[in-house]
């Protein structure tokens, strides 16, 4: 870890100095500027200012998707997302979840739990504070870029101390009234992916819309699974000032899961399965409609309302015992033990209106931007119902629910921000935020055949505040930092009963803390970026249960309360360097080098595990790579190396729980290759070169319980054109 922090910092005189001498041309940036992002071969930055939104003094990145060799079929995030630095990704998508999860600075990624994950700047997951769970994204064959805002986005789009990922989508094409695009994929484990896509321009409106078909048989045995996702959206320019779109996104599907493993298990063999009768499924909807409107050349407003209803439902050999519990025939009985039944309905409206405005302050530009959001979701939780003794995917249940419960978030904030500019470099950006947030839980859990009835009313408020600060070093370089608060609120499974005895502290409250940056960054002209940056997150009042004496009975009950407090702290650092572009400017062809690294110390420093590293938070984040391009071809070829994590905050190695034991480190290494001859590309590619066989996750609940293996080498193989 030294030796590379070291080769990092070594190269920041070489950056410096090659800034001043190619001064004189610092503007020829051909390739580098993609509809005002500054990047180099895919990968930069959020500018200080875009479509209404403050991201000056924010640590940041923006990725190109139609520049990269990946597996766009599969959505393989390391692929995809790999160079952002610092980026700890599960990968359980073949395992029962239907998306890999995404998470930065030693936070958990179970489901992208931590993140505020949106599509074209709208939220997708079913309830940012109360099930942050992300079931839905789009396709990456059908993303046009992905921005990523670290944790100072908590005062532009809401509390989480993860910060923000938004998949903008691609737009119609321009000057063209229609337009067909396909891409068709095959690959190992039969993988056979389909994608097609139609857009175009007709006078004032424009329309863009996918359908994708997937289907796998899976790495493991019981793990097929088939998605369908589509999306539509219309877009019609009233006038040159007003213009008004409506989209609508769908996902079906259905998925097998083939269980976790014991330690034992995964040794002697990662592709064994556990479970034939787990069943998965998550329908999702979502409708959006939105409007931009220029006040003026420097005002701009625009309202985004979300409706968003989805389901998930489950049927399972339930974690009862562990992954060593065997879903075998009873010979007494002849038949399978019953499985469990689960069915979460959610529904959520959401409306977000922004303002931005610029004028001048102290013969600066000054740059204001601000807005409301409003939301109410709803929950309701079905589960713990005696299902069927059968194979197939049943919901049917003989008897009542065990647990029948509703959940409801009000979320109202108001936030603002402002940039203030001190002569042509300096920049400060004061902001604020005020939450206002109101959950309910009605409704009653059965255990060990005693209910429990459940009403839970809370009501609070939080003021965030934040500062930002940047400088600008040169045309495309500065120094950025950033201070911002951020809390992560009560979950709705944390208001449940989880025992006859057990208890919920009247006074549990929301985690909360904050994010800090500090870092350099650039472009220098088409052949270097980077951005290297430290950061140091504070997360106070993390949720958990712990055993307690009652003092006038003596006898002992658990508690669901306030338990520790944790610190993440590092360094976040990627380096770009095109060879062949550094040596000729005008070369067509590139040969380039990067370097994506992390170093996250995240341990908790109060409570009983004071001291201990934080579940599921590696120590090292280190990904390296080539990449060649020509008019024609390209390649890439990328390593992972990623440091070692435990499953639970007690750090053992080695337990009868599910969730907890050692999670090693692991290399993986990628090959991807595009070859283009006209309107055709053909893609092929290799993921896990070595066949490494290595896990990501422990769970105590499905797709578990247990180790969920990751994939070993696949290949794929695709060509996609357009007409």
């Amino acid at each position: 870890m030294k030796k590379i922090l070291l080769l990092q910092w070594l190269l920041l005189p070489i950056i410096l100095f090659s800034q001043k001498i190619d001064s004189i041309n610092v503007h020829t940036l051909k390739n580098v500027s993609v509809i005002g992002f500054k990047t180099v071969r895919g990968i930069g930055h959020m500018p200080d200012f875009k479509d209404g939104i403050i991201y000056a003094g924010k640590k940041s990145e923006v990725i190109m998707v139609d520049s990269l060799d990946a597996n766009k079929a599969i959505n393989n995030t390391r692929q995809i997302l790999g160079r952002i630095p610092g980026l700890n990704i599960v990968e359980t998508e073949t395992g029962g979840f239907t998306a890999n999860g995404i998470a930065t600075r030693g936070l958990n990624p179970i489901q992208s739990i931590e993140m505020n994950t949106r599509q074209n700047g709208y939220n997708i997951s079913a309830d940012i504070y109360g099930y942050n769970e992300a079931y839905y994204l789009p396709p990456m064959e059908a993303v046009q870029r992905i921005e990523m805002v670290r944790g100072a986005a908590a005062l532009q789009f809401g509390a989480q101390f993860g910060g923000l990922v938004n998949y903008i989508t691609k737009d119609a094409p321009a000057n063209k009234p229609f337009e067909f695009y396909t891409s068709q994929t095959a690959g190992s484990y039969g993988l056979f992916n389909s994608f097609n896509s139609i857009g175009g321009n007709f006078k004032k409106l424009s329309y863009y819309a996918f359908i994708q078909y997937r289907y796998m048989d899976g790495y493991r045995p019981n793990s097929k699974q088939w998605q369908l996702s589509g999306f539509g959206k219309l877009q019609y320019k009233i006038s040159e000032k007003l213009n008004v779109t409506a989209e609508y996104s769908l996902l079906r599907n259905t998925i097998q899961m083939p269980g976790g493993l014991t330690d034992s298990q995964f040794q002697a063999n990662p592709k064994m399965s556990t479970r034939s009768r787990n069943w998965l499924k998550t329908p999702w909807n979502i409708v959006n409609v939105s409007m931009n409107y220029s006040l003026s050349k420097n005002s701009i407003i625009s309202i985004k309302s979300t409706y968003l209803y989805g389901n998930r439902s489950l049927v399972w050999r339930n974690e009862d015992g562990g992954p060593a519990a065997q879903d075998t025939i009873d010979p007494i009985t002849n038949t399978y033990v019953p499985r469990e039944v689960g069915i979460q309905n959610m529904k959520n409206i959401t409306t977000e209106f922004r303002f931005s405005h610029q004028y001048q302050f102290v013969h600066q530009q000054a740059t204001i931007s601000g807005g409301i959001r409003h939301s109410y979701a709803w929950l309701k939780r079905l589960g713990g119902g005696e299902g069927t003794t059968n194979s197939d995917f049943d919901l049917s249940i003989r008897g009542d629910w065990g647990y029948n419960l509703n959940f409801t978030t009000t979320n109202i904030a108001p936030f603002i921000e402002n940039i203030f500019k001190f002569g042509d470099k300096l920049s400060i950006i004061p902001g604020f935020r005020f939450e206002y947030l109101n959950s309910t839980a009605t409704g009653y859990k059965t255990t060990n055949g005693t209910k429990q009835n459940v009403l839970e009313n809370r009501s609070r408020t939080f003021p965030l505040f934040g500062m930002g600060i940047s400088y600008k070093t040169g045309t495309y370089t500065n120094i950025y930092g950033n201070i911002s608060q951020a809390y992560r609120p009560i979950e709705y499974s944390q208001l449940e009963p989880f025992g006859i005895t057990s208890r919920i502290d009247p006074n549990l409250k929301d985690s909360y803390g904050f994010n800090a940056d500090l870092g350099y960054r650039g472009t220098i002209k088409n052949y270097f970026n980077f951005d290297l940056g430290v950061f140091y997150l504070a997360y106070n009042n993390r949720i958990g249960v712990l055993v307690q004496t009652d003092p006038n009975t003596g006898m002992e009950y658990s508690v669901r309360k306030n338990i520790a407090n944790s610190v993440h702290k590092g360094v976040e650092n990627y380096l770009e360097f095109n060879i062949l572009k550094y040596l000729n400017a005008q070369s067509k062809t590139g040969l380039s080098i990067f370097n994506s690294f992390a170093f996250i110390d995240a341990r908790y420093t109060t409570g009983e595990f004071k001291g201990n590293r934080v579940e599921a938070a590696a120590k090292t984040i280190n990904r390296t790579g080539i990449i060649f391009n020509n008019p024609h071809f390209s390649a890439t070829f990328q390593i992972n190396n990623i440091g070692d994590a435990y499953g639970d905050a007690s750090n053992v190695k080695t337990s009868t729980d599910p969730i907890a034991g050692y999670i090693p480190g692991y290399t993986v290494a990628d090959l991807s290759m595009t070859y283009t001859i006209k309107k055709i590309a053909i893609k092929v590619g290799v993921n896990n070169l070595t066949d490494k066989s290595y896990f990501t996750r422990r769970t105590d609940e499905y797709p578990g319980p247990g180790i969920i293996p990751s994939i070993g080498r696949s290949y794929y193989f695709g060509f996609s054109t357009q007409f």
